[in-house]
């Protein structure tokens, strides 16, 4: 063990941006990457749409609207240096009937506040724009982008190494223990030692920020996102991304079409409770994990407010054809053989003590590690951001 040495715990975009901002800013450091899972990316990084954030959703001076900026720039000079597909492409945020027109304004108004490149345009330039999409008023972004955040992942990885950095895979850290001024960390691939650390566990970042002593202020709860894809036939129905007016209520944007830089058009997600925090399937089932969270006193207050959204996001998961009927709102010449089922996402949401939803970015610190504790939705666009404000905050502990 070195005294400037890192462990960082979770080979998701967030963990591997932090790795790589480390063996950038501070060379001196040994930095190593455990991942629990046999690849790098597996779940939250390598299950979502492959959005280029604008940051046009996100109240001013929060840490999403700081981050998702300044690393959404720094993601599109990544990829531009290392050869990675990207595409900015826009998107169009459309209000479907008059009622959604104050919350559409209201998105506006937070993206010129946040320096995001929006303007209101009316049915005919929507028309232009998305020909198969329907809406009274849209906000067009037109540089909102895609990528595929896996091969950014072992692009940063690859760096990481090149620079002196481990990236080590099967590694499921069960233990940490302080011995003398070393942190220990017992893993599945024997122990690893530093001084300190950084916990991007993600779905399970409340889990280990529990066993390395903190007491996290949140409890994670995983809520699954179900997808399908749009049939080659269809596909010519959207050209880039369509997404609704979200509820201001809610934190999810609803169900929306993205086109995706590999190929293809995605619909969804929906958002709905998961069995289990890696419980991709609809009726698979982790006992242990719906224990814990049907008996989170946060949670049982968070559903007894949202009950009736959350039952509609259930029906939508049921029944393809509200899936269906919920596209419609935005291209109602959508039908439900156009739609093939892809593979589900799920989204570690922070939730308190008393039911409220953690709507920003999550970090907290205790004397030797660093917890990222919710980083959902834009944390891809911002991970290079994210990374170097996890690296501001340890940079004093060297």
């Amino acid at each position: 063990m070195s005294d400037h040495s890192v462990i960082i715990v979770g080979g998701g975009i967030v963990g591997l941006a932090t790795a790589y901002r480390l063996v950038q800013r501070l060379p001196e450091l040994t930095v190593t990457v455990l991942e629990k899972e046999p690849q790098l990316a597996l779940h939250q990084t390598g299950r979502n749409s492959g959005v280029l954030h604008s940051g046009i959703y996100y109240k001013p001076g929060s840490l999403k609207a700081e981050n998702c900026r300044a690393g959404k720039l720094a993601m599109e000079e990544f990829c531009q240096r290392e050869g990675i597909a990207f595409d900015v492409c826009g998107k169009v945020i459309v209000a479907t009937d008059d009622s959604q027109v104050p919350a559409l304004e209201n998105i506006l108004e937070r993206g010129k506040a946040n320096s995001v490149a929006c303007e209101m345009i009316d049915r005919d330039r929507l028309a232009e724009l998305e020909p198969h999409a329907r809406g009274v008023q849209a906000i067009h972004v037109p540089e909102t982008g895609i990528v595929d955040y896996v091969d950014v992942c072992h692009r940063m990885a690859d760096r990481v190494i090149e620079a002196g950095g481990n990236v080590i895979i099967g590694a499921k850290v069960t233990a940490v223990r302080l011995a003398g001024d070393a942190l220990v960390f017992s893993t599945s691939k024997g122990e690893f030692t530093s001084s300190h650390a950084v916990n991007c566990a993600g779905l399970y970042c409340d889990r280990v920020a529990a066993i390395a002593g903190a007491l996290p202020s949140v409890k994670i709860i995983p809520f699954r996102g179900e997808y399908y894809e749009l049939k080659p036939a269809a596909e010519h129905l959207v050209n880039n991304l369509i997404y609704p007016t979200p509820d201001p209520a809610f934190p999810f944007l609803g169900v929306h079409f993205t086109r995706m830089v590999g190929g293809g058009v995605e619909c969804g997600p929906n958002a709905v409770l998961a069995f289990g925090r890696e419980a991709y399937h609809r009726w698979q089932v982790n006992p242990s994990e719906l224990s814990e969270t049907l008996g989170y006193g946060g949670f049982r207050k968070l559903a007894s407010k949202y009950w009736r959204t959350g039952m509609g996001e259930m029906w939508r998961s049921c029944s393809r054809m509200a899936f269906v009927k919920a596209l419609q709102q935005l291209v109602p010449e959508i039908r439900g053989h156009h739609l093939k089922v892809a593979p589900a996402g799920i989204r570690a949401q922070a939730v308190r003590q008393d039911g409220q939803l953690v709507d920003d970015f999550l970090v907290e610190e205790t004397e030797r590690f660093v917890h990222v504790l919710n980083a959902p939705s834009p944390a891809a666009t911002a991970s290079l951001n994210i990374g170097n404000l996890i690296v501001d905050r340890l940079a004093d502990r060297f």
